[in-house]
């Protein structure tokens, strides 16, 4: 990889996946195909199938949907680098959104590919149980300063689950409690944004699980981090694998904070954010954030075909 001072690389989450994603990447570079296989052979099952033809029903659901984005993630990533060879740009900071960590910890070598996509299916199938027994959803909240949704979040029981960018934070809860909170969001003049997913992640309405969830990540075995992962809960780097399985374990129940990881990397001297995975919702955060930093997608085979583009025209 090429030293590039000023590159963190950033991995999406849940609700990023789209049905066909990873097809033309599969297509087209070796280095992907082989991230496909790999899932498929550690899931014992065809997760690559399900990501190119669906049915998008069932590649949506919490326990597919997870390993799948992971995956495809990996392979953009391979596949950018197979394509730019050492003119890679090496990032001083990895991290992702919510799901998206596990894959900056595949990037920055904890943890292999297969182990990820086994541990994030568990990971999305004891979320996927959690809400069956406390039923609850989560609601984007648009267009409110945080102290505001705070106290919306208050009065109507619910939590706050990710403080996304400045004017977008999600709540967490029961159905009833997101319920009351969109009754006094609206009435402060919020634009309110349901989110799909089948449970309150990022809650205490995880805690059912949070034990068995917990001895699955100490079973495995991860190696200290070779690039520093920014940690969802507390914006820092993880350094070391206590902190890591830590994270984990905390971040099934804890609020994303990813408006103050975006921050930090920036404090500590990032301008350019590789957005790498399926989506480009992480881009649009960021800007968000700081309307000055560069972001780049590395989404798929035109994304990486333009990005090789300007490598070789910088070499030239």
């Amino acid at each position: 990889m090429a030293d590039s001072p000023g590159v963190a690389y950033v991995f999406p989450g849940q609700g990023s996946q789209a049905t066909g994603m990873g097809s033309d990447l599969y297509q087209t570079y070796p280095s992907s195909r082989a991230v496909f296989d790999e899932a498929d052979a550690s899931l014992g099952f065809s997760l690559s199938r399900l990501c190119f033809e669906g049915p998008a029903e069932e590649l949506t659901k919490t326990h597919n949907v997870q390993p799948a984005i992971l995956v495809v993630s990996i392979a953009c990533l391979r596949a950018f680098e197979e394509a730019v060879a050492r003119e890679t740009p090496a990032p001083i900071f990895v991290a992702g959104h919510s799901l998206g960590e596990y894959t900056a910890l595949v990037v920055a070598g904890v943890i292999s590919v297969g182990d990820a996509v086994r541990l994030v299916r568990e990971r999305g199938r004891l979320m996927y149980e959690a809400g069956l027994k406390n039923p609850g959803s989560m609601l984007a909240v648009i267009g409110l300063d945080e102290d505001v949704v705070r106290d919306i979040s208050v009065h109507s029981r619910t939590e706050i689950s990710n403080i996304n960018c400045p004017g977008q934070i999600v709540l967490s809860g029961a159905v009833e409690a997101l319920a009351e909170a969109d009754r006094l969001a609206r009435a402060r003049g919020a634009r309110l944004i349901p989110l799909r997913v089948s449970g309150a992640f990022h809650s205490a309405l995880m805690d059912p699980v949070v034990s068995e969830f917990s001895k699955t990540v100490y079973d495995l075995r991860f190696q200290p981090p070779a690039i520093p992962v920014i940690s969802n809960v507390t914006a820092r780097p993880l350094t070391d694998v206590d902190s890591v399985r830590e994270e984990m374990v905390k971040q099934l129940r804890n609020c994303i904070q990813w408006q103050a990881s975006v921050e930090y990397m920036i404090d500590h001297g990032v301008s350019t954010f590789f957005e790498i995975g399926p989506g480009r919702v992480l881009s649009g955060l960021i800007r968000r954030i700081n309307p000055e930093l560069q972001t780049l997608n590395v989404s798929g085979v035109v994304d990486i075909a333009l990005l090789a583009g300007e490598h070789g025209q910088a070499r030239r």
